[in-house]
């Protein structure tokens, strides 16, 4: 969803250099982590999120923080460490997130950033996975009458400076031959105070945070209008950063063993019925048997200790996602007709 503006960008590479100093060396051979042993000689991992997010990353009346990216965090927590709970969440903004990920503030980020090749080229970080598959969107008042994006032309948007939706409406207009005036707001409550007072004509942003939104409005959700258009692409993934290959593959495996689990309709309340199982791929996606973990330098049971901290794949978008009314579409696992497909744990 965000992009990082052009003033950032010297920020960004001297965060970059810095953050190759805060991780540490990274063995030559490959075969250890210098992120994973700095979370492990703090017994916690620490987690980059927004905070912000209703069923991303917001926290509950009890102060627990709840949604998608938050319980990725606990996935790749549990994975890492053996204990979900051994987690510090660290809010990020669309300006500081990426280096607090470059200068080793936080160990992984998880907070509906868009993979671009823009971001994986430049800032020395890379995305281990998409959470989430999702697109720019736009949300109207139904008293406009509107019922397209093309219906549109002249519009104001209010929309968050330096961010990829940004960028999106731009090429979308400029493609279209069409003019709009952006209402450029940084902080995610005063943008969302000043769509519904009228000082614009739509609020743009990912689609899923636009859905989660009105949901959140209650009864006068009836009044704000989600459009059909979707005018781009927006894969929300999981960045660390680079050259710490070891750290990568944990956090890519932890997605593969949600996929797996679901596949084979491994639960959180089942799984430890599926620990005597004589199917292969669950005997190693549990560390029943091979050397799955060992492999990422892991617990045996590393995907056990996720499936057991969060459940599935398809339970995490339940639990966070269903109760926005939010449509699971293509972020279904690939049996069901969606984009979520792990390669095969051997």
């Amino acid at each position: 969803m965000m992009w990082p503006g052009h003033k950032g960008a010297v920020a960004l590479l001297a965060g970059l250099f810095l953050g190759t100093l805060a991780a540490g060396p990274v063995l030559a051979d490959g075969t250890g982590s210098a992120t994973l042993d700095a979370a492990r000689a703090r017994g916690q991992l620490v987690c980059g999120v927004s905070g912000q997010v209703a069923g991303f990353s917001l926290p509950d009346s009890q102060g627990v923080m709840r949604g998608l990216d938050a319980d990725t965090c606990r996935a790749i927590t549990a994975a890492a460490l053996g204990d979900a709970s051994k987690l510090k969440f660290v809010p990020t903004t669309a300006q500081n997130r990426f280096t607090a990920l470059q200068s080793g503030e936080i160990d992984v980020l998880s907070r509906s950033t868009t993979w671009t090749l823009g971001r994986e080229g430049n800032l020395g970080l890379m995305f281990a996975w998409v959470n989430y598959y999702d697109g720019t969107g736009f949300l109207v008042k139904k008293s406009a009458g509107v019922k397209s994006v093309k219906e549109m032309d002249g519009a104001t948007i209010c929309v968050q400076p330096g961010t990829s939706t940004e960028l999106a409406i731009s090429d979308y207009y400029r493609l279209n031959k069409m003019k709009f005036t952006p209402i450029l707001i940084q902080e995610l409550a005063e943008i969302q105070g000043a769509f519904l007072s009228g000082r614009c004509d739509a609020y743009s942003t990912d689609a899923s945070a636009l859905a989660t939104f009105r949901f959140s409005q209650g009864p006068k959700a009836e009044d704000l209008v989600l459009l059909p258009d979707i005018i781009s692409k927006e894969p929300l993934g999981v960045m660390v950063r680079k050259g710490d290959d070891k750290w990568f593959d944990v956090a890519r495996w932890t997605f593969g063993a949600m996929i797996i689990a679901e596949e084979k309709g491994i639960t959180q309340a089942n799984v430890d019925t599926f620990l005597t199982s004589t199917d292969p791929d669950i005997r190693r996606l549990l560390g029943v048997e091979g050397e799955m973990g060992k492999a990422l330098g892991l617990d045996p049971k590393f995907g056990y200790n996720v499936i057991k901290a969060v459940g599935n794949l398809g339970e995490m978008w339940d639990r966070n996602i269903t109760p926005m009314g939010v449509p699971r579409g293509i972020n279904n696992i690939w049996t069901k007709g969606g984009l979520q497909y792990a390669p095969p744990m051997r």
